[in-house]
């Protein structure tokens, strides 16, 4: 099979710009609704299946604190008021591994990188981070988004018995 290299440039400009798109979108609207103020935090992405057992979706979850590397998983480094997001890992399903190799339409120097750390040095992906913040203010700050929900599930409640 002859194949156009035109053609399949386009096609790989086509997969890189529908990839990206939606990790940044998703990222951006985290930062946006500033989870924790202005408090650089991580953004963990993670597939779950749906109830139905075929269907999967990306959860997008907003973190003071690192995870533990995983495959089939994200990790970002988000900051608030700033445009920055930095790249911890993207470590896909293990048998995905080999489509992301040098010389293949979806190689990711990125992706062989986290590969790579994730099995032979998982201790750098899991590092803190230099600003990470120290664990007695990330208890104020879910202390204080505890009592914030709290104060507003109290608030529609009333409003119900208000009517």
């Amino acid at each position: 099979m002859k194949i156009n290299p035109l053609d399949a440039h386009d096609r790989l400009l086509h997969f890189n710009n529908t990839q990206n798109l939606d990790i940044s979108e998703c990222c951006q609207d985290l930062v946006n609704k500033k989870p924790f103020g202005d408090h650089p935090f991580y953004i963990y992405a993670h597939p779950r299946t749906e109830d139905d057992g075929v269907n999967k979706r990306l959860i997008w979850q907003p973190r003071l604190t690192k995870p533990s590397a995983q495959t089939n998983s994200m990790l970002f480094r988000a900051y608030p008021g700033t445009d920055k997001i930095k790249i911890i890992w993207m470590i896909p399903d293990r048998a995905l591994w080999p489509q992301f190799q040098k010389g293949n339409l979806t190689q990711s120097s990125l992706i062989c990188q986290s590969i790579h750390d994730f099995e032979h040095d998982r201790k750098k992906l899991e590092a803190p981070e230099p600003d990470d913040l120290m664990d007695e203010v990330i208890f104020k700050i879910y202390q204080e988004i505890a009592w914030q929900a709290l104060k507003d599930k109290r608030k529609s409640d009333n409003s119900t018995y208000d009517a």
